[in-house]
């Protein structure tokens, strides 16, 4: 028999048409839903969709990360699950959206925005987040992403936002919410706190000034806990010096003065030319108090002291950290 069962291939076939066909035929049919709820009433596989902020076109990383979700929703699809809540969604608030909208009108300041007008800026990001929306639903098909558009959940719409409000007010109904501090990063032209995710992005290699700053034991005369630090401008708020309980310190004695110090930094900070006195647990160090560094706020003596933290480390300085609350999350969490 000579007859072909199948019809011939062209080897010439564009990719992208046979892409564009089978697109086509997904949409005409209906297949993926079909496909999907053809399983229901079996064993659920319940798959939330962490929105993408919407201010601007998905990249190359967008397209890995979807790639994997959809493998894993397919996976469990012909495990014989069935897949729940693979609905869309977007983020549209926040920085993104608004610093995406002040590249567009060369805005650098708020001043600049109030002049404006708040409501056309942010009727310029409602319509800014929509038009990427409709791109990145258009990569989603073209790569076959198997998810719901047609329920996508939008986090700028009044449901979205009272369901939210709605979960914060059951929380502190139930007594899970908790008033309290914190330090978070703040941008002063923005006005606004900054999440950590939003500082990373902005993170460089670049030469801080870092000082040894001698602080005197409470109560002697020449004998000093030797601090490090990369931020000598909150050196005026310093509260305390931090030490890592587990580390080894030294008291050494190098030109006619005393000094605490990690015994592994010795070395490095003061060369070959210092004599080791006594050696201790960081543990051991706890508790004891030393003068204020700058006078000029009145506290009374013997207050400062030194505590103990696991974020103190052996990579650069001396093993003793000076500490300020009021500069830092490590910071405030010990003081």
């Amino acid at each position: 028999m000579n007859e072909n069962i199948y019809e011939p291939v062209d080897p010439n076939r564009s990719y992208s048409a046979i892409t564009e066909e089978v697109l086509k035929l997904w949409k005409s049919e209906g297949l993926i839903d079909r496909a999907l709820n053809s399983v229901e009433g079996k064993k659920n596989f319940i798959f939330l969709e962490g929105p993408p902020t919407a201010n601007g076109r998905p990249h190359a990383g967008h397209a890995m990360t979807r790639t994997v979700k959809d493998t894993v929703i397919r996976y469990k699809f012909m495990n014989g699950y069935s897949i729940q809540r693979r609905n869309a969604g977007w983020d549209c608030h926040g920085l993104p959206v608004e610093l995406e909208a002040e590249k567009h009108f060369g805005f650098k300041t708020k001043k600049e925005i109030e002049e404006f007008g708040i409501e056309k800026f942010n009727e310029y990001c409602r319509e800014s987040i929509f038009r990427y929306i409709e791109e990145w639903t258009q990569v989603d098909d073209l790569l076959g992403f198997w998810i719901n558009h047609q329920n996508a959940y939008v986090t700028m719409r009044n449901d979205y936002i009272e369901s939210e409000w709605w979960a914060m007010k059951s929380m502190f109904q139930k007594g899970l919410l908790v008033k309290d501090y914190k330090i978070v990063p703040y941008c002063p032209r923005c006005e606004t706190s900054l999440s950590s995710h939003e500082v990373s992005q902005g993170y460089e290699e670049v030469r801080d000034p870092s000082v040894y700053v001698k602080f005197r034991e409470y109560g002697t005369t020449n004998r000093y806990f030797l601090a490090w630090t990369t931020t000598p401008w909150t050196l005026p708020s310093n509260e305390f010096l931090a030490v890592n309980p587990d580390y080894e310190y030294s008291l050494v004695e190098f030109q006619g003065d005393q000094y605490y110090i990690a015994s592994k930094l010795a070395e490095k900070v003061f060369g070959k030319d210092f004599k080791v006195i006594s050696t201790f647990k960081g543990s051991e160090l706890s508790g004891r108090k030393y003068y204020q560094l700058m006078d000029f706020l009145e506290k009374p003596e013997g207050t400062m002291f030194v505590v103990t933290g696991n974020h103190v480390t052996l990579e650069d300085g001396t093993g003793i950290v000076h500490t300020s609350p009021a500069f830092g999350a490590d910071d405030f969490e010990i003081g």
